[in-house]
């Protein structure tokens, strides 16, 4: 019998060990295979595409750090985005997204929204609070909280943009030398409002200023691109459209039904934003709309912000995602195209947003001119944000 006891005792102390260890080491192994970037050679950047980068001000509508346990104060050793590694790409501007349900199974052509939420796994495996453990809406808030964290660690490297001042007092304070970066919560999806329009306000109160209305599956406010029905807008999706259209917030269309996106331009008047994604008749593939849907939302005076991966280049080299921006403009128009990376979206790219000079340097030598590639890095998007936040 002690014998027993004792082989137990061990059983059971190697049990723990290995459960102590599968949520030390488990997450950082999943998102390194989940957010990684091509091995290669370090890329040339000419003197005068380097000299151009570093006088921009950069923006990019879209990445999704905050789904992940890493400290963003710290320059990580995978993923594609934390504080240190904007600084050294000189990006000013970065929509924080927050990722709260995705489905097993996730594919771009069909899901199922009753499929298991694998978020579930990634909140209780990063030991999330355990309200996140079974509520979107948990899961939002926990994530504005993390960025809220990083901001109070590092005032003078991050500051969360929730007005219009507070976005010009970013750009004032990286005009005189300060290499803050702004920080801007959106959210992927708008389930976590769990379809009471009320919740808009506790997001709203939580720091996010920009609302997607769909992300990889229909929800409550209509359908997903990644459907086969093509489901358009319920009645809470047209009420949060109109909500979120007389805040100071940005509506974002990425992920969102061809229907969803017709009826919405159909709805508002004012600038809209399709966050993350491709150009059709450049990458014919189901993650890209089709390109008079395009045009029709830069119409609004809204823009497109190009992805830096495979599915919606074609080519996700640097080379690729600068001719997909040229095709970009091609279609829309100079000033409708933008910058939407989806790191660290569960996506590969070949550069990481440390390494943003090189896309600079490609899209000289596709013959971009200096105007263009200022208004694509962040004028575009400057001109948006200054159009929907609110003091």
């Amino acid at each position: 019998m002690r014998t027993f006891g004792k082989w137990l005792g061990r059983l059971m102390l190697l049990g723990a060990v290995a459960l102590i260890a599968t949520f030390i080491f488990l997450p950082g192994y999943v998102e390194k295979g989940r957010n990684a970037v091509a091995p290669h050679d370090p890329y040339p950047v000419s003197d005068a595409a380097r000299a151009l980068h570093d006088s921009m001000v950069i923006g990019d509508w879209h990445a999704d750090p905050l789904l992940w346990n890493r400290d963003l104060t710290q320059q990580g050793s995978y993923g594609q985005v934390d504080i240190p590694r904007l600084q050294d790409g000189n990006v000013a501007i970065q929509v924080f997204t927050a990722v709260t349900k995705s489905p097993k199974g996730l594919n771009y052509e069909h899901n199922d929204p009753d499929a298991f939420d694998n978020i579930k796994l990634i909140a209780f495996f990063q030991l999330w609070p355990t309200r996140t453990w079974f509520s979107i809406f948990e899961r939002a808030v926990y994530q504005a909280e993390k960025l809220k964290a990083f901001e109070a660690e590092g005032p003078d490297n991050l500051k969360i943009i929730r007005t219009l001042s507070d976005l010009e007092e970013v750009l004032k304070r990286r005009a005189a030398g300060e290499k803050i970066v702004g920080g801007i919560l959106g959210i992927e999806g708008a389930h976590p409002l769990e379809g009471k329009i009320e919740n808009l306000d506790k997001l709203e109160e939580a720091g996010y200023r920009l609302i997607a209305l769909q992300h990889f599956f229909d929800n409550e406010l209509g359908g997903t691109l990644h459907s086969r029905e093509n489901n358009g807008l319920t009645d809470f999706g047209r009420q949060v459209v109109q909500e979120v259209a007389k805040r100071g917030m940005v509506l974002d269309v990425a992920h969102s039904s061809t229907k969803v996106v017709e009826q919405v331009l159909d709805m508002v008047d004012i600038p809209v934003v399709l966050s993350h994604s491709g150009i059709k008749s450049n990458c014919d593939t189901k993650r890209n709309i089709p390109d008079p849907l395009m045009k029709r939302i830069a119409a609004t005076g809204g823009v497109i912000g190009m992805g830096y991966w495979q599915e919606v280049t074609c080519d996700y080299s640097p080379d690729g995602v600068a001719k997909s921006i040229k095709a970009a403009i091609a279609v829309v128009g100079e000033d409708a195209v933008s910058l939407g990376s989806d790191f660290d979206g569960s996506v590969k790219t070949t550069f990481d947003t440390s390494e943003l000079a090189a896309l600079t340097d490609a899209m000289l030598r596709a013959g971009l001119t200096e105007a263009q590639i200022r208004k694509i890095a962040g004028e575009n998007m400057l001109r948006v944000l200054r159009a929907r936040l609110k003091d």
